[in-house]
C-alpha cells in the first residue's frame, strides 16, 4: 500500500467539503507529521482528532534526523513555512511516498526533488474511481471549492471535473 504523506491544505480543503472521513477509505495509508497534527489543527475538538486516528490517519512522531532535514528545507527555502518543512522531509524519508499538499511552493520543490505530489483534485479523482463518494456528493464539493476564496484550486480544472461528473447525474 502506498504512504501518503500530507499537510493539513488539502485536509482542511476536504473538511470543508465533508470528504475528510471518505479521503481515509481510499487504499492509501495517510500519514501526517505530529507538529501539523497539532499545530495547525486548531479548529478539531480532541474527540475529531481522535476519529481521524481511529479511521486510519497515522500521526508519527519525527525522529531527530527527519526534524534536522526539515531545518534545513527550511534554511534553504525561504517560501516554505517549517512545518511544510516537516511534511517534506517525512516523504523524502519514506521510500515512493506521495506529498499531497496545496501549496505551491511546497509543490514545486517537492517535484524538484522527485516526490510525487498530489492534491484535492486529485482526491476528487479517487474517490470517484473508486465509487467510495456518490457523482453528486463529488459535483457538491466541486461547487463548494469554485465559490470558496479560501480555497485556491485551478479554475479551469474545477469546471472540467464539474462537466464530467455534472454528465452522470
Amino acid at each position: 500500500m502506498r504512504i501518503v504523506v500530507s499537510d493539513t491544505s488539502c485536509m482542511i480543503d476536504l473538511r470543508k467539503a465533508g470528504l475528510l472521513e471518505e479521503l481515509l477509505r481510499l487504499p492509501y495509508q495517510f500519514v501526517m507529521p505530529n507538529t501539523l497534527f497539532e499545530d495547525e489543527w486548531l479548529c478539531l475538538t480532541d474527540e475529531e482528532k481522535a476519529a481521524l486516528r481511529d479511521q486510519g490517519l497515522e500521526v508519527r512522531d519525527l525522529p531527530g534526523e527527519i526534524v534536522l532535514r526539515a531545518q534545513g528545507h527550511f534554511n534553504q527555502h525561504a517560501s516554505l513555512k517549517l512545518n511544510d518543512c516537516f511534511a517534506l522531509a517525512l516523504a523524502e524519508e519514506i521510500e515512493v511516498a506521495i506529498l499531497m499538499t496545496g501549496d505551491g511552493p511546497l509543490r514545486r520543490i517537492a517535484d524538484g526533488n522527485s516526490i510525487e505530489v498530489r492534491g484535492v483534485l486529485s482526491v476528487i479523482d479517487e474517490l470517484e474511481a473508486h465509487e467510495i463518494v456518490p457523482p453528486q456528493i463529488l459535483y457538491d464539493a466541486l461547487r463548494l471549492f469554485q465559490d470558496d476564496d479560501l480555497v485556491f484550486l485551478p479554475q479551469e480544472e474545477i469546471v472540467r471535473r464539474l462537466r464530467r461528473i455534472g454528465r452522470l447525474l
